[in-house]
């Protein structure tokens, strides 16, 4: 079944009746071509409840939905996940960040390391946040999520470490961290309703000078192994063990 978002004004329960509107209406009239009676979810990407509905027209700019019933799904992570992600080269960020979606996570904090080699300002950091911002939005229709995770602006290492520092858990992989045993003991140790920050390096890992800064802030280096995963898969391993370990 196809899932949209849609803003809350747009959902009418006690008219029991959803508005889509903007381009998921040309998606449906003229991609997937359906007709009215067919069955869809919709969410408003905030309260985490599946508003099934029936259409019952296909106008130029909008489409009339029949609420049928609103169904509470507990899709969503225990734990709020936030992946502070140094820039890497190329379209890798926009990889990372869909099946970061996929895999759970809260919000995704894109970071400016002293390694990285993208550089991202003004009007090109605006267009960028705009397209990954979409990416996850088509990520969380794919997978089926309750909510939109948001692409923050470009955060510095010393901003991301602060906001971190906040949280119940904050971890780092760095290649030079030890003990894999201490590493389990932490991701098994994260709970329900916990906020969880994972830092990952860009193109290269993190500086010395960012680690101790890290470490001043309560952020925790951990090893993932005994390889060195690159950029684009050391998240997605960090996440898929925590979905594992809160929804087993």
């Amino acid at each position: 079944m196809y899932q949209f978002f849609v803003d809350p004004s747009q959902i009418d329960i006690p008219d029991r009746c959803v508005i889509i509107m903007g381009e998921d209406v040309n998606h449906i009239r003229n991609v997937l071509r359906m007709r009215p009676g067919e069955e869809i979810s919709v969410r408003d990407g905030r309260d985490g409840r599946e508003y099934r509905c029936g259409i019952l027209s296909l106008g130029e700019s909008e489409i009339v939905c029949e609420l049928r019933f609103i169904k509470e799904d507990a899709v969503e992570l225990s734990a709020e996940i936030y992946l502070f992600q140094g820039l890497p080269k190329g379209d890798k960020m926009e990889f990372i960040i869909q099946k970061a979606v996929e895999l759970g996570v809260h919000q995704v904090i894109p970071v400016a390391a002293s390694r990285c080699v993208v550089k991202l300002d003004g009007k090109k950091a605006t267009a960028k946040r705009a397209r990954w911002q979409g990416i996850a939005e088509a990520a969380a229709k794919q997978s089926k999520r309750a909510v939109i995770p948001e692409v923050t602006e470009v955060s510095s290492f010393a901003r991301a470490v602060g906001m971190a520092s906040g949280m119940d858990v904050a971890l780092i992989p760095y290649e030079l961290a030890e003990d894999m045993s201490r590493t389990k003991s932490l991701l098994e140790g994260i709970r329900p309703g916990q906020r969880v920050a994972v830092f990952i390096g860009p193109e290269g890992g993190f500086a010395e000078a960012e680690i101790g800064l890290a470490r001043e802030s309560g952020v925790l280096p951990v090893t993932l192994g005994k390889r060195i995963l690159r950029t684009e898969t050391a998240g997605l391993a960090v996440l898929s063990w925590i979905m594992y370990l809160l929804e087993a």
